[in-house]
């Protein structure tokens, strides 16, 4: 109840400053859960959402006068993206609630720094906050980089759930140099295709599929070829033949549109991989604030951490229905439990050699079974994707749009 009382204000706040949804960038929708015994992850569930108990609402006391703190806000994400929507908002409810003392300038599409050094940025005061993704500084962040391995995530509300459990279990000192708020996860990446079905492991062999970092990897386990190519690349790689499908979250085919030239969809959720994602602040910044204003930041981040699962969920859930909408035999495929299986060990060489890696450095926590436990935990948990979508589409808006 107070969740959804929160989130009702930060929707009215939205509508009286103007707001107006607007179209997402790249992720958006999910199918139902398979109907056949796989291992695909049981998206439909309906029970009641989460988990994480919300913190009371906290508004300053209004001895601090409007504009005490300005910072600027440096995020990759366009303006139109949901999860940039969700960031935006974050700013608008800490200004009300702190009665504007607090203020930032939103600095969307990676306007003040490139998204590979958005985390510099903050952390050399370039801004005072950043959002950004692990992945785009290879190297920096050892452990957290674990998560975007293939560790089986299956459904984006439950991923976001579990990259911010992981953080706050084992706080790796490669982010200390920043204060963490909170993190995001995209949805389970899988396999798509235009011309040949892709049922079992022998399928992938010879394809050419456009993938980088962690999805190229995996291509080539699988006995694929990976091509390197940007996401505003594949449609036209794909319409032109030039690869055979894309390995990504299922948000590409209706954000990237994807599902126009894409015909079969392989929900390979044993081998889900992810996109982890930061929001963080400059930490002289932090610790310039009094109590009472970090206590505001932390349960805005804290009740934004649904938002921004229920998005990741809903992208992947509407990227599938844009998908089968266009019909023409376009088919969403599920492994069977024995291909699934299959699929998990043929990448599994990766993964051990990532965490020998991480051993090697002596960090020898169980990281990965943290993980595996932590998504059996959410998932009878989360919401199904349809709800999701449901919910994103009436509450997530941007506060500046006209």
């Amino acid at each position: 109840m107070r969740k959804a009382l929160i989130w009702g204000l930060v929707l009215v706040l939205a509508l009286a400053m103007g707001m107006a949804a607007c179209g997402e960038e790249e992720e958006t929708t999910t199918t139902a859960a398979p109907t056949t015994a796989t291992t695909a992850a049981p998206v439909t569930t309906t029970t009641a959402p989460p988990t994480t108990a919300a913190p009371e609402t906290t508004t300053t006391a209004s001895t601090y006068a409007p504009g005490s703190w300005k910072f600027t806000f440096n995020n990759f994400m366009p303006p139109t993206n949901k999860i940039g929507m969700v960031s935006e908002m974050w700013c608008a409810q800490i200004t009300e609630r702190t009665n504007g003392a607090v203020e930032f300038e939103y600095l969307p599409g990676a306007s003040l720094t490139a998204a590979n050094k958005v985390y510099d940025g903050v952390v050399t005061g370039i801004s005072d906050v950043g959002y950004s993704c692990f992945t785009y500084t290879p190297g920096v962040f050892p452990i957290m980089e674990l998560l975007d391995y293939p560790l089986g995530y299956p459904h984006g509300y439950v991923n976001t759930m579990v990259v911010n459990d992981f953080y706050n279990q084992f706080k790796p000192a490669e982010l200390d140099d920043v204060h963490v708020f909170c993190l995001y996860a995209t949805g389970p990446q899988v396999l798509f295709t235009t011309n040949k079905p892709v049922r079992t492991l022998a399928d992938v062999k010879g394809l050419v599929l456009r993938s980088t970092g962690i999805g190229a990897a995996i291509a080539g386990l699988l006995g694929a070829e990976g091509y390197a190519a940007a996401q505003n690349e594949a449609y036209e790689l794909m319409s032109k033949g030039v690869i055979d499908g894309s390995i990504a979250p299922r948000e590409v085919l209706a954000g990237w549109k994807h599902g126009e030239v894409a015909k079969y969809v392989t929900q390979c959720f044993s081998i889900g991989s992810i996109t982890a994602m930061y929001l963080v602040m400059n930490k002289d910044k932090w610790a310039e604030l009094p109590p009472d204003i970090q206590q505001v930041f932390n349960d805005v981040s804290q009740e934004s951490i649904e938002a921004f699962a229920k998005v990741s969920a809903a992208y992947d859930y509407d990227g599938v229905q844009f998908f089968t909408s266009l019909g023409q035999g376009r088919e969403v495929i599920d492994l069977s439990e024995e291909e699934g299986a299959a699929w998990k060990a043929a990448v599994r060489p990766m993964v051990d050699e990532k965490l020998g890696k991480l051993k090697e450095a002596g960090f020898t926590e169980d990281y990965e079974g943290f993980v595996t436990s932590k998504i059996q935990e959410w998932l009878p948990k989360a919401p199904s994707e349809a709800d999701c979508s449901a919910w994103v589409k009436e509450n997530i808006k941007s506060p500046s749009a006209k």
